[in-house]
């Protein structure tokens, strides 16, 4: 079993931020911020950046994802095939 890292805020909302771009992306709740730290591949316990590609949004889609966060996402990525977020 392995420790997963939970998302905790200090003050204000969870930012998402294009890093491969350097683009902000917008503000998320918490609960989706959740939803995106239990789909998403972290590569150690304090990973907040993640790669999403069209099949990633297929299947956070197919899992429940919340529409706003998919439509945020789905702009984010725009025409491209892939891309990397990271929270704040």
């Amino acid at each position: 079993m392995t420790a997963r890292h939970e998302p905790t805020q200090t003050g204000g909302m969870p930012k998402l931020t294009r890093i491969d771009k350097e683009i902000e992306i917008g503000e998320i709740t918490d609960k989706q911020l959740a939803f995106l730290v239990e789909q998403l591949e972290e590569e150690h316990d304090e990973d907040q950046d993640y790669y999403i590609d069209r099949d990633t949004l297929e299947l956070m889609s197919d899992n429940g994802a919340d529409p706003e966060l998919l439509a945020m996402l789905e702009k984010a990525i725009g025409d491209d095939e892939s891309m990397n977020i990271a929270w704040e």
